[in-house]
């Protein structure tokens, strides 16, 4: 008996829907890129020539700066996912954000498909006042009606400006997306991972977050929805399943890389972190075998496993956490997900 088990696996589209648990459908923004290509896509960015350059001193970025930064970043992914270049994506992204899209490569050539490229239309930038001792950041949030809204984070290194966070909802409709507090001046603030006057910091809201995930219990804190509530009620029934077969399923999701926040004009603040998550599988008994699907059956090469199996995983979200005094929940506004790896035996 083989007991095939879904697994966090960033697919899209229709079969997504049979082959990755509702906190995943849809939730790779690298994989469903915006409609528009060619001549127009780049027409939405300023024709100027692309500053990829690390930021020095203490000039603060402008929006012709930012347009620029992030259109040089849509143009050379969208000929990287094309091409499935992973070497092209050391010049694009930085730290998870690249791990996880050099797997998606690796996967879909595994897989002998191609990872969708284009590029997405009209973004809007905000950009937090500049902070001296850090690194200077930036938000683009592009959204385009029955596709998808994605929001991109792209921070100074030492190498140039590379985006290190990225999440997306594919809903048909996407949760409300708070209203970003800007100066005089257009620039937005950036909030510290201990920030106060929030309903909970930053960092205990990733924290709680994931542990939500990870010990498969619902937190009162979050709104019900597919990156909390439905993510929980996943891990739950994958349990009780593998538990029927005579396995065990342990959790583990461990926040990966800074938290980056955002004042909103209500007094709360929008949230981009990462984390690195692993589901590992083991047998009590002999008997049942265990199969994985989607982007982690790709990369075990499609086998059933009698003793264990585990696959780990890239995931960055973005959150919206209310004010001190809101009775409003922290909403999560979206994911983004990719296979780093999966082996078993």
């Amino acid at each position: 008996m083989t007991t095939k088990v879904a697994t966090p696996a960033p697919t899209t589209g229709a079969s997504a829907k049979a082959t990755a648990p509702p906190s995943t459908v849809g939730s790779s923004p690298r994989k469903t890129p915006g409609p528009t290509t060619g001549a127009s896509a780049r027409a939405t960015t300023p024709p100027s020539t692309p500053d990829s350059s690390p930021r020095t001193g203490s000039s603060q970025l402008t929006a012709k700066q930012a347009y620029r930064i992030h259109g040089r970043y849509q143009r050379g992914l969208s000929a990287a996912q094309a091409a499935l270049d992973r070497n092209a994506m050391k010049k694009l992204e930085h730290g998870l954000a690249l791990e996880m899209t050099r797997a998606s490569f690796t996967t879909a050539r595994m897989e002998g498909t191609s990872v969708a490229s284009g590029i997405w239309p009209n973004p809007q930038v905000w950009i937090p006042r500049r902070v001296e001792g850090t690194a200077d950041w930036f938000v683009a949030v592009s959204y385009e009606p029955g596709v998808a809204r994605v929001a991109d984070v792209m921070s100074s290194t030492s190498a140039g400006w590379r985006l290190v966070a990225s999440a997306a909802d594919t809903r048909a409709t996407p949760e409300r997306f708070p209203k970003i507090e800007t100066d005089p001046d257009g620039y937005a603030t950036s909030l510290p991972e201990n920030a106060s006057g929030l309903l909970a910091t930053p960092r205990e809201v990733v924290r709680a977050h994931l542990a939500s995930l990870e010990n498969a219990e619902l937190d009162p804190m979050f709104a019900e929805g597919p990156w909390t509530s439905e993510a929980v009620l996943f891990w739950q029934q994958e349990r009780a399943q593998l538990e029927d077969a005579g396995w065990t399923l342990s959790l583990s999701y461990l926040p990966e890389g800074p938290v980056r926040a955002l004042k909103t004009s209500d007094g709360g603040a929008l949230v981009w972190y990462g984390a690195r998550s692993t589901d590992t599988r083991k047998a009590e008994r002999m008997g049942a075998k265990v199969a994985l699907k989607g982007s982690a059956a790709v990369r075990t090469a499609n086998k059933s496993f009698t003793h264990s199996v585990r696959a780990t995983y890239g995931r960055i979200y973005v959150a919206y956490i209310p004010p001190a005094g809101s009775t409003e929940p922290v909403r999560l506004l979206g994911e983004w997900s990719d296979v780093l790896e999966s082996h078993g035996d």
